[in-house]
């Protein structure tokens, strides 16, 4: 009894790694936004009134809802999202390090917003990069 082995062409394989490079910076983005709307929900742990709580929800989504937007465009035109993504977690860095109340357990805190943010940035720009490569070389 013989045993076919099915060897992958050039293109089922650029194919599959396509698709993972398209999708994973879109996935990761969502995730990500989804997780610094998820911190806005301490605003209920405040005592604050209605029109207190809304506008609090509305200031601590500010970055979420930008994110959202670049995301947008970022779907079709990925350097976007490479470029913004990437500050993004730089910007958190910085903000972090020229805090007045700094502690170096807030390092971990860097690990946990900033790098999904590099991750999808990075991602973002391997996928421009793979796009521009296939467009312009015809791979």
């Amino acid at each position: 009894m013989k045993i076919k082995h099915h060897h992958k062409t050039k293109e089922e394989t650029h194919g599959k790694v396509s698709k993972f490079i398209y999708w994973t910076p879109r996935i990761v983005s969502i995730l990500f936004i989804f997780f610094l709307a998820l911190m806005s929900l301490d605003v209920f742990d405040g005592n604050y009134g209605f029109w207190d709580t809304i506008v609090g929800l509305f200031i601590h989504n500010i970055p979420a809802i930008l994110l959202l937007i670049v995301l947008l465009i970022s779907w079709k035109h990925e350097i976007v999202g490479g470029v913004v993504f990437t500050l993004a977690g730089v910007s958190y860095i910085i903000a972090l390090f020229t805090s007045s109340k700094f502690e170096w357990y807030m390092l971990s805190w860097s690990v946990m917003i900033a790098g999904p943010a590099f991750v999808a940035g990075i991602l973002f720009l391997i996928c421009w990069y793979q796009k521009r490569k296939v467009h312009d070389y015809g791979e």
